[in-house]
């Protein structure tokens, strides 16, 4: 089997996030973009360095599996409890699926960033054909509900026409310029 078809067994047959890193003798562009758009994470052309090698599996490890050991993490008055995977705002616990959980963390966890339609899903889905589906949206507004995401709490999760999501901290300050970015519209 070549590599790309053990990246395509492993990405869709067996529904594996498993970092994949591609060690080939050749350099080929042509080979380096059929490994990546096979879901392959990374490429590297032989001879391998030893440091390089190591840089590389270590940044893929951190991406795949960010280290979840914190008991609490704080965003205002949202704290996330990792480990037990409970939700508290203001102390009152969230009933939330597994996935809204997800979804959550993610989005508070890149505070401030554009976050693609394509990355949320993969973040908190996988890979697979659900990518299509309208579930990110309907999650995404289930949070807003949920979390209560409003300027009064501290928080805006703004969706981007075209581009993505964004959960924006909102403080006294930035909360007369959103309204008036939001009044011109």
């Amino acid at each position: 089997m070549q590599g790309p078809e053990v990246v395509k067994t492993i990405r869709l047959d067996l529904k594996s996030r498993l970092p994949i890193l591609f060690v080939t003798h050749d350099c080929d562009a042509k080979d380096m973009v059929e490994g990546l758009n096979t879901g392959a994470d990374d490429f590297m052309a032989r001879p391998v360095r030893h440091g390089e090698l190591e840089a590389r599996v270590n940044a893929l490890l951190r991406r795949s599996y960010p280290k979840r050991e914190d008991a609490e993490m704080v965003f205002g008055p949202y704290h996330f409890y990792p480990p037990s995977r409970v939700l508290k705002v203001r102390g009152v616990p969230v009933d939330l699926k597994n996935r809204e959980y997800e979804l959550a963390l993610f989005l508070f966890q890149n505070l401030g960033r554009l976050l693609s339609r394509e990355h949320l899903h993969e973040a908190v889905w996988g890979l697979g054909i659900e990518a299509l589906s309208r579930s990110l949206d309907t999650h995404i507004s289930r949070l807003r509900t949920k979390l209560d995401l409003r300027p009064a709490n501290g928080f805006l999760l703004l969706a981007i026409y075209g581009l993505g999501y964004r959960l924006e901290a909102i403080d006294e300050i930035s909360l007369p310029k959103l309204k008036r970015a939001f009044a011109r519209r």
